[in-house]
């Protein structure tokens, strides 16, 4: 299957990722997501006007955010523009890239924004009133880490879905750990002649903006707060959880940011493109969900549900991106379908530079199509996995 809606070459974004409590953290996501897409637009000499329809993704609340996508919109200059507001944890970004994709597909819209924003840092903590309880006190919870540590289902962590899967499969802190090295050393290619691939659709150097968005509060050279593991660092290591496997430098870690992207009729693409001889074509979704508490499986059923509706094997894909929240995710992937779990994730991915959660797979897919375009084209293939032990996955193709 093709859908008709297209992504227009270069007309995306993302900002640096900053791991949580850095220089996002008192930032309001939504707020901040408005400043850089404005900022972004004007980059790209696109009128705000054009668009007739928005989705906003974002999965950890902040003030307002009831007003959700309308709000985000009137505040970077485009008023007239509606949507909804879209979370699905992790998937957020495929889920908001499919809702555009349908609004295109269905002729209710030729130009969308999809933005994608998430702050972990600061997350709200929750009070629910119930005047039946105990005293006539309710219930609380911090957003952020309570949902980390407790699958309402099953009452368990979402590392203990990794040491589940990591049991299952025989696979040890070693194995996790080589494919750690290799995805910082994929990393350092993203980063090397002064952040030559992420410049392809990251504004560096980034400045940063006060909360009050009248100054700037300090400027990033590129992601904040990464950790490059090195092969003497790992072994030192030990499992997160006793008798477990996980390390740290195995998972990745919560952190700010937003990314943003254009998704068009065939003809608006042409015009917007950064050069209209290539062209970037959606040819497939998958969303599945695997076993309670077993989540990292989840992405490669999602793969194959993508792929068999682009009409495609795996074996036709010419670049892999996954959101990684545990290396085990990776060496789950490769072992299923076949696929050199060495040559996947080139040029970064979340295990390495951070998890904000709603924008985490739209900066993965926006890697892949310049991963792809570098390449002179070809087709891509992403997935990740998201809480409730469900995943979605895309298919593109990037071509003349």
């Amino acid at each position: 299957m093709t859908y008709t809606a297209e992504i227009p070459y270069g007309c995306y974004w993302s900002t640096p990722f900053a791991k949580w409590q850095g220089s996002f953290s008192n930032l309001h996501s939504i707020e901040f997501a408005a400043h850089v897409a404005k900022t972004e637009l004007a980059r790209r000499n696109i009128d705000p006007g054009q668009f007739d329809y928005g989705v906003l993704g974002t999965s950890v609340p902040q003030k307002h955010a009831f007003y959700g996508l309308p709000w985000l919109t009137g505040m970077m200059g485009a008023a007239h523009v509606g949507g909804p507001t879209v979370a699905q944890a992790c998937a957020t970004g495929v889920r908001c890239l499919l809702a555009a994709t349908q609004e295109i597909d269905s002729g209710l819209a030729s130009s969308t924004l999809v933005v994608t924003a998430d702050r972990t840092s600061n997350g709200p903590h929750l009070y629910y009133p119930n005047p039946k309880g105990p005293g006539g006190t309710g219930s609380n919870e911090d957003w952020v880490m309570d949902n980390f540590g407790c699958d309402p289902l099953g009452r368990h962590s979402m590392l203990q879905t990794a040491e589940n899967v990591a049991a299952r499969h025989g696979i040890k802190t070693e194995a996790q750990h080589e494919i750690t090295l290799r995805r910082t050393e994929q990393y350092r290619d993203a980063t090397a002649d002064g952040n030559a691939f992420q410049k392809t659709y990251m504004t560096l150097p980034f400045e940063t903006p006060d909360p009050r968005y009248r100054k700037t509060a300090c400027v990033l050279e590129g992601d904040e707060g990464v950790t490059l593991s090195t092969a003497e660092g790992v072994r030192q290591l030990g499992p997160v959880l006793k008798d477990g496997s996980v390390t740290f430098a195995a998972q990745t870690y919560p952190a700010d940011g937003n990314t943003g992207m254009i998704v068009t009729s065939a003809e608006k693409a042409r015009e917007l493109s950064r050069d209209a001889a290539v062209r970037i074509r959606i040819l497939g979704f998958g969303l599945t969900r695997t076993e309670l508490a077993y989540m990292p499986e989840a992405p490669v059923p999602a793969a194959k549900r993508a792929l068999e509706q682009a009409g495609l094997g795996i074996d036709a894909i010419d670049a892999i991106k996954t959101h990684n929240p545990f290396a085990l995710n990776d060496i789950i992937f490769a072992k299923e379908t076949g696929v050199d779990v060495m040559n996947m994730n080139n040029f970064g991915c979340s295990l390495i530079w951070g998890h904000p959660q709603g924008p985490t797979g739209l900066r993965s897919i926006i890697e892949l199509i310049e991963e792809l375009a570098a390449k002179g084209g070809g087709l891509g293939l992403f997935s990740g996995c998201a809480a409730g032990d469900t995943a979605m996955a895309v298919v593109i193709k990037v071509g003349d």
